[in-house]
């Protein structure tokens, strides 16, 4: 599994064998206790500028307080997003 991110603090956190107490060290340590479940877990820093799919689907969630998985596709108000800016959600 491969998780990328924008955020240079997460990817080092989340790199870190150092118990991370901030709000963002529970995901973490969910990731980390569920690391067995996987042949190999990678995280990797992709600037936002690279990566707009990633970043529409966060704002999107942040605007709206809600939180969604991408496991049936994008959610529709991310495609009205992606449309007006041109793009279209990738296969």
């Amino acid at each position: 599994m491969e998780i990328m991110g924008d955020s240079k603090t997460v990817i080092k956190k989340c790199k870190s064998s150092i118990t991370d107490r901030s709000v963002i060290g529970a995901i973490i340590r969910d990731i980390w206790n569920r690391k067995n479940s996987y042949q190999e877990i990678k995280f990797s820093f992709i600037p936002k500028a690279k990566n707009i799919y990633a970043h529409t689907i966060a704002t999107e969630a942040l605007k709206r307080s809600e939180s969604f998985y991408l496991e049936k596709g994008f959610p529709e108000t991310v495609s009205r997003v992606l449309e007006r800016r041109g793009l279209k959600p990738p296969d």
